[in-house]
Order: C-alpha cells, then sequence, then structure tokens
C-alpha cells in the first residue's frame, strides 16, 4: 500500500480513483494533481515509481489543505458560526440542516431516530417505567 499525506491508497486501485481516500481530494483535484506531476491517470497505485509519489505528495501538501488540517478548518468555522450567533450556527447547534432543506417530512438523517411524543399504550408505559426504574 502506497502511503501519501498519512493516508494508506491500495495498490490495485488506479491513483485517479486512489486520491479520492484522502479527505479533501475528489475526482477534479485528482486530476489537476496528476496533471501537474506528469503521472498517467490511469496507472495502477502498486506500479507507480518512488520518484511518482513523491511528486504527488509535494503538490498534495504544497497546494491542498486535505485530511486533518482541513477538517479542524471546518470545526473552527462551525465553532464561530455557532458563537456570533449566525443562523447557520444555529441550524448546527440543534442538529437541523443548514442549507435550506425542508424538514418537516424529510430530514430524517440529520435529525436523528424518530421519537414518540403524545400518549402511549399501558403496555408500553408500563416497559418504559420498568426501564427506568432499573437504570
Amino acid at each position: 500500500m502506497a502511503r501519501i499525506v498519512g493516508v494508506n491508497i491500495p495498490d490495485d486501485k488506479k491513483i485517479d480513483y486512489g486520491l479520492t481516500f484522502i479527505f479533501g481530494i475528489g475526482w477534479s483535484r485528482s486530476a489537476k494533481i496528476l496533471s501537474q506531476a506528469g503521472v498517467d491517470r490511469a496507472s495502477v497505485v502498486g506500479k507507480l515509481s518512488e520518484t511518482d509519489l513523491r511528486k504527488i505528495q509535494e503538490i498534495i501538501e504544497k497546494s491542498f489543505k486535505v485530511e486533518g488540517d482541513l477538517k479542524e478548518d471546518i470545526n473552527i468555522n462551525i465553532k464561530r458560526l455557532k458563537e456570533i450567533g449566525a443562523y447557520r450556527g444555529l441550524r448546527h447547534i440543534h442538529s437541523l440542516p443548514s442549507r435550506g432543506q425542508r424538514t418537516r417530512s424529510n430530514a430524517r438523517t440529520k435529525r436523528g431516530k424518530r421519537k414518540t411524543v403524545g400518549a402511549l399504550k399501558k403496555e408500553d408505559m408500563a416497559k418504559l417505567q420498568q426501564a427506568a426504574a432499573k437504570s
């Protein structure tokens, strides 16, 4: 396995797809990096020379924020939005979609599992009370 910017890339993958394993690099960035390095996009990771891998590594480190640095920047930006009380920050605080999606009928992934609100059957209420008593 080739290791680029701290990420293991499987030897059996093509290099253009393999670079997308790195957080912050997609298809278009992968193509730009490979053209700058002068590496064929169809070549397999396991058959690349050490100099090619070093070129790719240097281009990524010099030109792009990836992996930990990028994740840290994203978290800092979200934290800033929360602190200044921006609308997007409030949406993050309440675990709701922040880009205008509807939440009345969808947004299950962001909002989490459904919670029962209102009346329960007697058997269900008894089970809840027993569970609460045990813990």
